[in-house]
């Protein structure tokens, strides 16, 4: 079914059975009842900082070894877009996931090439929506300073993210 052809036929339905649906689907999917909570009560700082204790708990969870499953990490930030904050805070957590795979090598030492080719393109992306949306000169301060971090890492890292930011 399209969405054309979902919206000619809920048209049709009577208001209460289309509340009916949307009830529905709120008891059956996670997602839905998520997207209309934050709908309904649309807290972008309180959500932010949840998507952001999921990229960190990956990088510093409060037990057991760090799993660094950057999977995840590109999920919560996927999940956040599709609730439709505000740009800002998209590109808030966006960055707010390089900054903790900077932090995290600075303080655990050198990681494994995949870990920084990950990080860079997702940089890289980062950027882009950043520059895309306008935000570059507000994030410039905290961009310059997980930079700084990073020049301790190895791998040509800190050079490919100098690189990555002077293209802005």
């Amino acid at each position: 079914m399209t969405k054309a052809q979902l919206k000619k036929h809920l048209q049709k339905l009577p208001k209460e059975q289309v509340i009916e649906v949307i009830l529905e689907l709120y008891d059956a999917r996670k997602e839905a009842k998520e997207y209309l909570d934050f709908y309904t009560n649309p807290n972008e700082d309180a959500k932010l900082e949840e998507y952001k204790q999921i990229i960190f708990n990956e990088f510093y969870p409060k037990r057991g070894e760090p799993k660094c499953r950057f999977s995840v990490c590109k999920k919560a930030i996927s999940d956040f877009t599709k609730l439709k904050p505000s740009p800002s805070c998209i590109a808030d957590l966006m960055l707010f996931y390089i900054e903790t795979g900077v932090n995290f090598t600075a303080d655990f030492g050198d990681m494994w090439e995949q870990y920084y080719i990950t990080m860079e393109n997702n940089f890289a992306k980062a950027m882009d929506y950043i520059n895309k949306v306008g935000y570059l000169e507000d994030l410039r301060p905290r961009i310059e300073k997980m930079l700084k971090i990073s020049e301790d890492c190895g791998w040509g890292f800190p050079d490919t993210l100098y690189d990555l930011y002077h293209q802005y």
